[in-house]
C-alpha cells in the first residue's frame, strides 16, 4: 500500500471530496482532504503527497493563491478544479505554476485521466505495461536537460527548477529543433489533450518556460514565435 500515489484532494464541497476520494480509491490511489488552505498545509505537513487537487473557488484563501504559495515550496503537481467557461481562471492558474486544468461540472474518469498524465510526467507513476525509456541529457545553448532526471541545468551549472509542465513543452520543443510545432501538437505532446480555438495554455507555459531560459524574455532567441504557425525551437541541440 505504500507505494501507491498519495493524491490530497482540496475543495470546500464536502459531496466532491467524499466523491472524489471514493473514486480514486478505488482505482489505486491513497487518498487525502482537505476543505481548505489550512486544512491543505496540515496535511502537506504530515503526508508525503504527490498530487494535489485544488479547487479554484474557495473561502478564504482561493485556489490561485494556495497554488502560487506551494509552487513557491514545492514543485509538487497540482490540478485546478475550475468553473466551466471560466478562461481566465485558467490562464492565471497556469500562470501560477498548475500543470493542468479540468473545468467543472466534470466527469470523474476525465480527472482520473489528467491524474495519471501529470504523475507519469512528473516520474511519479509508471506508464502501464511500458518500460523505462532511456535516459539522455539533451545539451543547448550551455543548456543541460536531463530526461531521465527531469532536471534543467543552466549555463552557470546551476540548477532551474520547472514544473512538470514547463518540463514536458521543454522537452517536446528541444526534441524536435528547428520546427515549427503548432499550439495544437504541442499541447497534445505534452497533455495528450485536443485544443480548442481558445485554449491558450500553451501560451502560457511558453512565457513562463521564456522567462526561465532566455537571456531576454521580452525578445525571445531559443524559443521562436512563428506567425499564424506556432513555436520553434532554434538552437542545435546535442544529445
Amino acid at each position: 500500500m505504500e507505494n501507491q500515489p498519495q493524491i490530497l484532494v482540496v475543495d470546500d464541497d464536502r459531496e466532491i471530496r467524499d466523491l472524489l476520494a471514493r473514486f480514486l480509491v478505488r482505482h489505486g490511489f491513497r487518498v487525502e482532504t482537505a476543505a481548505d488552505g489550512k486544512a491543505m498545509w496540515a496535511v502537506l505537513r504530515d503526508r508525503r503527497i504527490d498530487l494535489v487537487v485544488l479547487d479554484l473557488m474557495m473561502p478564504g484563501d482561493d485556489g490561485l493563491t494556495l497554488c502560487r504559495e506551494l509552487r513557491g515550496k514545492s514543485d509538487m503537481p497540482v490540478i485546478m478544479l475550475t468553473a466551466m467557461g471560466e478562461d481566465i481562471d485558467r490562464i492565471i492558474g497556469l500562470e501560477v505554476g498548475a500543470d493542468d486544468y479540468v473545468a467543472k461540472p466534470f466527469n470523474p474518469r476525465e480527472l482520473l485521466a489528467r491524474i495519471r498524465a501529470v504523475m507519469r510526467r512528473a516520474g511519479a507513476a509508471p506508464r502501464a505495461g511500458e518500460g523505462e525509456a532511456p535516459a539522455s541529457v539533451l545539451s543547448f545553448a550551455g543548456w543541460s536537460l536531463d530526461t531521465g532526471g527531469r532536471t534543467l541545468t543552466g549555463p552557470d551549472g546551476q540548477p532551474v527548477e520547472l514544473t512538470s509542465g514547463e518540463f514536458d513543452l521543454l522537452l517536446a520543443l528541444a526534441e524536435r529543433p528547428q520546427r515549427v510545432l503548432s499550439r495544437e501538437q504541442l499541447l497534445d505532446l505534452t497533455r495528450g489533450r485536443e485544443s480548442s480555438p481558445f485554449d491558450r495554455s500553451i501560451d502560457v507555459q511558453v512565457s513562463r518556460l521564456r522567462r526561465k531560459i532566455e537571456p531576454d524574455p521580452a525578445r525571445p532567441e531559443l524559443i521562436k514565435t512563428v506567425r499564424s504557425g506556432g513555436y520553434m525551437f532554434t538552437p542545435s541541440v546535442e544529445r
